[in-house]
């Protein structure tokens, strides 16, 4: 386990990281604004087009980025060890699914963006009660049964998401299409996910202690008197909560929810005091940075966040799998 120096040194390199993102994603795009009139725009001093793209459009859009990073890695996190597995991520349980479900009917229906955004949070709590009351069965709950659970509703929400797109009009398919690989441009009310964010640290923050001994196992954990099942009920909460979130401000962006949490446990070790705040502060840099490269790439044309992310995930996580070999 690191040092309580080094894991405030990897924190405070994150949160200047996430700064630095935020910074970039302010200045850049397809009116270039120089560092110093973003500075002034922040702090009341700027004025003109270049104030108000930074404050109308740009803050609105970081902001709402940032905290879906850092709600899907946290998500990701408690996930593996809910599941201790480290190949589970905020989509395994069928939240994802749901929430593309909700959102995607909405779309079909014409729908203003708004109730858009209502539906995708409705279809993600219902999937995870679907996933709870039926994992739950008789009264016993194991992993086993909740991830089988879980993939098989979220096999069940891509079977229908599928009926959908093939039942769509051409003229919403693209749409449609780009909230599923994840489409961050109608993100403009970050507060209730930064709140949702900020909450959910200091709510699992507490728990560090009964998560680090439940990472060595059921038995083990009991034995040292951990309630299991109640902190079970808690992270399988947070986690479909905090998914549910995120889902419903950028759409579907995998990847950030699996591969953050082990470059982070890489770096700090598996304490879970300091991998929690880590893994947020590094979920929501990195998809800060991938959301301002989506825009920038190849502007004026947007890409889907979601492709990025998949584009940075899949070499670091096979980087991750093959330091890990023997």
């Amino acid at each position: 386990m690191p040092g309580r120096r080094r894991a405030w040194a990897v924190i405070a390199g994150l949160v200047l990281a996430g700064a630095l993102a935020h910074v970039w994603a302010l200045a850049a795009g397809e009116l270039d604004i120089p560092a110093g009139e973003v500075v002034a725009a922040l702090f009341g001093g700027g004025q003109g087009m270049e104030a108000e793209v930074v404050r109308q459009l740009r803050l609105p859009r970081a902001l709402a980025v940032y905290a879906a990073g850092g709600l899907l890695a946290l998500a990701g996190a408690l996930m593996q060890v809910l599941l201790r597995n480290p190949l589970a991520d905020p989509y395994v349980l069928g939240i994802s699914g749901g929430a593309a479900v909700g959102a995607l009917a909405a779309m079909l229906c014409g729908l203003a963006p708004m109730l858009i955004d209502g539906a995708a949070f409705g279809g993600a709590l219902v999937a995870m009660l679907l996933v709870f009351g039926l994992a739950h069965g008789d009264g016993s709950w194991t992993q086993t049964r909740l991830l089988l659970t879980g993939v098989i509703v979220a096999a069940g929400c891509g079977a229908v998401v599928t009926l959908m797109l093939a039942l769509a009009p051409d003229t919403r398919v693209q749409s449609m299409l780009f909230w599923l690989m994840g489409d961050a441009s109608g993100a403009s009310r970050p507060w209730p996910a930064l709140l949702a964010m900020g909450a959910g640290l200091c709510i699992a923050l507490p728990f560090a202690r009964e998560l680090n001994l439940l990472t060595r196992g059921e038995l083990t954990a009991r034995a040292l008197g951990v309630h299991v099942l109640r902190l079970r009920y808690l992270l399988y909460a947070l986690a479909s909560l905090f998914t549910a979130v995120a889902v419903t401000l950028v759409g579907s962006v995998g990847f950030v929810g699996l591969v953050v949490p082990h470059l982070v446990r890489f770096v700090v070790g598996n304490d879970q005091r300091a991998l929690l705040p880590a893994t947020m502060l590094a979920g929501g840099a990195l998809l800060t940075l991938a959301d301002t490269a989506a825009r920038t790439v190849i502007a004026p044309q947007q890409l889907p966040v979601g492709v990025l992310t998949a584009l940075i995930g899949v070499p670091l996580f096979l980087f991750l799998l093959a330091k890990r070999q023997p």
